[in-house]
């Protein structure tokens, strides 16, 4: 039985963390941040990198961060 190490990454794809707070946000940037999946703060998804998903994050780079 083979099984990925909890380090291994997915090729093409990019890990996601909520680093900011949707409160008093417009509700643009809310839909945002839902849409790339992100409930909490601090937690982390992990998406396909797409230039689509890259775009979601150039337009709320204050409430989500890249995470290597």
């Amino acid at each position: 039985m083979a099984t990925k190490s909890k380090g291994a990454r997915a090729t093409g794809t990019i890990k996601i963390r909520m680093i900011g707070s949707v409160i008093g946000c417009p509700e643009g940037q809310r839909a945002t941040v839902r849409g790339l999946g992100l409930r909490r703060l601090h937690q982390v998804v992990e998406r396909l990198d797409t230039p689509e998903v890259r775009g979601m994050v150039k337009k709320v780079p204050h409430l989500v961060s890249i995470v290597e």
